[in-house]
């Protein structure tokens, strides 16, 4: 009997036809354009941050009194118009994300990625930032970046799956610190619960095109600046337990405290929700006189601070501290605007308070550990926490103290709190007050009828 001719189809079993299908050539071309449209975005983003960062700076050296007006003025009007014009865009993003993409098909979390409500949130997190608000992009990015891919997506009319939003948010971290292979550990830790290979071909082709925008754009820059030198394995062995103890503890604790004042289902919740404009008065006074009285230490998103650090300045013993309860208080008031900048502040502020107890030279990677027990101590991503402080700083020789040291601080953050907090936060925006976790294993890219619908972005 004759055989018949090879195809495509023959030769890949499964695949042959998704390789030639037109819905397929969309799909690609939706990932293509969105990824390209999100690393443009986030260097937009990230500069007029930064604009809006040395403004503030500038304007209160001139006038330090502003600390204690711009803070509670700004606040109120963010959280106005927040609760106004754009609710789902209060907080992190990150928490939106994971809701929306755990629902793909739920017409009612539609607002969660919507363009409008990407915009206003990028809006009102450069204007927090001008106000010396204690806030950070990443988060905000990461909601920008799926708000993008969802929408590029239906304009190709590609069906919006789980793996949509799960690109999307991935590379906007990539982007956001130019750190791609942290974007891939975001997305498979925090924002995917099941990884298929279809949704990890979908991510990983996302960060590699928005991160390559955005290197073209500004460079092949490394975020926090490069850490040389090593640590001798007796000091590994001191400083990790301790660092992945406290920090992650500290870190646990941070995440307590912002479930009890904004999670769903939280001691002061409700009364903080009922109240908009007061709490974010009261929170914007807190931020303003924390400001006043460190001469600007706790505003912004702590990037300088954090640098400095590194590469082995000093800092008050109160950094740290201060910046918890600044970045606390600005969470707290539900204002737009992300922790992980100001989180890796305060682990750095946190971490340079070890260095004293080993050498000099050691200062710099010490203060990385603690970056690295105190951040994975709130976001409980430990993974994420060493690639993306590895890549940020250059230091692919530190990734094994880091390990140790997040590994550490994620169990001594689980003891102080149980939920990790971006999950625990996404059920204040899925409908009923909980993400639908019955689709946390349908990520593929449009091959169930729950994931195969263009309306549930």
């Amino acid at each position: 009997m004759k055989r018949p001719h090879p195809s495509a189809k023959n030769l890949l079993p499964g695949m042959g036809e998704e390789l030639i299908s037109a819905s397929d050539w969309s799909r690609r071309a939706a990932t293509l354009v969105s990824a390209v449209l999100i690393g443009l975005v986030a260097i937009g983003f990230a500069i007029a941050g930064d604009h809006a960062s040395s403004l503030f700076e500038r304007t209160t050296h001139q006038y330090p009194w502003v600390y204690l007006v711009s803070a509670p003025l700004v606040f109120v009007a963010i959280a106005a118009a927040t609760n106004r014009f754009a609710p789902d865009a209060r907080g992190s993003g990150i928490p939106q994300v994971i809701a929306a993409s755990r629902m793909p098909g739920n017409a009612a979390i539609a607002g969660l990625v919507a363009i409008r409500t990407a915009l206003f949130k990028a809006v009102l997190t450069v204007a927090a930032l001008l106000g010396g608000a204690s806030v950070g992009r990443e988060g905000p990015t990461v909601q920008l970046g799926a708000a993008i891919m969802v929408q590029v997506h239906r304009l190709f009319r590609v069906p919006i799956s789980a793996g949509v939003y799960i690109a999307g948010g991935a590379a906007g971290v990539a982007a956001a610190f130019n750190t791609p292979l942290a974007g891939i550990a975001f997305a498979i830790e925090e924002l995917a619960v099941a990884y298929e290979q279809r949704v990890a071909v979908l991510v990983m082709g996302a960060v590699m095109i928005s991160g390559l925008t955005a290197q073209g754009i500004s460079g092949d820059y490394v975020y926090f600046g490069q850490i040389t030198g090593s640590l001798p394995i007796v000091t590994v062995l001191i400083a990790a337990p301790i660092a992945g103890l406290v920090g992650g503890a500290l870190g646990g604790l941070f995440s307590r405290m912002m479930l009890a004042l904004r999670g769903p289902g939280g001691r002061f919740t409700a009364r903080l929700k009922a109240r908009p404009l007061t709490t974010a008065l009261v929170c914007g006074l807190i931020v303003g006189v924390l400001g006043f009285v460190t001469a600007g230490a706790t505003s912004g998103t702590g990037y300088e601070s954090t640098r400095g650090l590194l590469s082995g300045g000093a800092a008050e013993y109160w950094f740290g501290p201060a910046k918890f309860v600044a970045t606390l208080a600005t969470s707290a008031s539900g204002i737009p605007g992300g922790i992980f900048a100001p989180s890796l502040a305060v682990g750095a502020g946190f971490g340079e308070l070890l260095t004293p107890l080993f050498p000099p030279e050691q200062a710099g990677l010490i203060v990385l550990i603690g970056m690295g027990g105190y951040f994975t101590g709130v976001v409980r991503a430990p993974l994420t926490a060493v690639i993306i402080l590895s890549e940020a700083t250059s230091s692919s020789h530190a990734i094994l103290p880091l390990f140790a040291t997040a590994l550490i601080g994620d169990w001594a953050g689980s003891m102080v709190c149980k939920e990790r907090l971006y999950h625990a936060l996404a059920g204040d925006f899925a409908p009923g007050g909980k993400p639908d976790r019955s689709e946390d294993g349908d990520e593929s890219e449009g091959d169930s009828p729950k994931g195969s619908s263009t309306s549930g972005a």
